[in-house]
């Protein structure tokens, strides 16, 4: 009797044990099918194409946007655009897999998380980057490759060190926005105005500077919870450099507006007009930066009805103003 007890708890430990592994674990389920391809997606930042819609910026005004051929290239210079971006963000969330691992939010990223291979990150990340500046080469003007090129090495080193510099950071950012709306002009070959690139490139800046500063103020001094530079900025300079950066902006719309000295050839004045328009996005915009709620600027500009209505207004007057209507 004293041998059973010991023999039988034997075979029910062996019986346990293959049980629990015929047993599928609830908390580690099989990967589902095509996980890696929507990991891929996932990685590239879908949500984040939208800004490359910026292309259109130049085209329109001028008032070259709606051609055959204005329409076929800007379609495929944001196609080639949102290749490198997608490249970037690959080849940056490869490189940063270990930090974000550790990282309470950014550890759900598809390669921190294991879902896409590092190596495989890095491989999609370098074919996008080449293939879209190939692309560009043979399909564009020579100038678009040249800048896709610019964009890619300025937004790698970015990932690589030049996001820790303070103002450096801004800087670039900035300029990445301000290619977008270049790219589409030297597409066809539409000469970029002094008045448009320092109104886009300081609005550009306004927006950049108003979201670092809402980041800032939401930080409330858990730095890991957000951009480690932030510590490094002071909430008065984040805000003066929004400010500088709006008042700028204003300034070069104003004076492009009003540069025919308040001629025009149309119903109405619609380019002096669309100034009121102009500064009363950037005031409502103003609002949710000075509250430090001024995110992603698509996110600002779609949730807000009034900004929303305000920036359709302007786009009216611009087009009028821009068609001689």
């Amino acid at each position: 009797m004293t041998e059973t007890a010991p023999l039988t708890n034997s075979a029910h430990s062996k019986s346990t044990a293959l049980l629990e592994q015929r047993t599928p674990q609830r908390h580690a389920p099989p990967p589902r099918k095509g996980s890696l391809l929507g990991g891929l997606v996932r990685t590239a930042r879908p949500k984040q194409w939208v800004k490359n819609i910026l292309v259109i910026a130049a085209p329109a005004a001028a008032g070259r946007l709606f051609t055959a051929h204005a329409l076929t290239r800007l379609a495929l210079v944001f196609a080639l655009f949102t290749a490198c971006a997608a490249a970037v963000y690959l080849i940056n969330d490869a490189r940063d897999a270990e930090a974000d691992r550790a990282h309470p939010t950014k550890r759900h990223r598809p390669v921190a998380a294991g879902r896409v291979p590092v190596l495989l990150a890095y491989a999609v990340g370098g074919a996008l980057a080449a293939l879209a500046v190939a692309g560009a080469v043979w399909l564009t003007p020579p100038l678009v490759p040249a800048l896709l090129t610019a964009y890619l090495g300025m937004q790698l080193a970015y990932c690589v060190s030049l996001k820790h510099v303070l103002v450096v950071d801004l800087v670039l950012v900035t300029t990445g926005f301000l290619m977008r709306a270049m790219v589409g002009g030297l597409a066809l070959g539409i000469p970029l105005s002094r008045w448009f690139l320092i109104t886009t490139g300081f609005g550009a800046l306004f927006m950049v500077a108003a979201k670092r500063y809402s980041e800032a103020v939401q930080m409330a001094g858990n730095a890991g919870a957000t951009r480690a530079l932030l510590t490094e900025y002071t909430t008065g300079y984040l805000r003066f450099v929004w400010q500088l950066a709006a008042g700028v902006a204003v300034l070069g719309y104003c004076l492009w507006a009003l540069e025919e000295g308040g001629t025009h050839s149309s119903v109405l004045p619609w380019r002096q007009l669309s100034v009121v328009a102009f500064i009363l996005a950037v005031l409502r915009y103003a609002v949710f930066a000075d509250r430090g709620t001024a995110g992603e600027p698509e996110e600002v500009v779609l949730g807000d009805r009034a900004l929303a209505l305000i920036a359709l207004v302007w786009l009216a007057m611009y087009g009028l103003a821009v068609a001689r209507w």
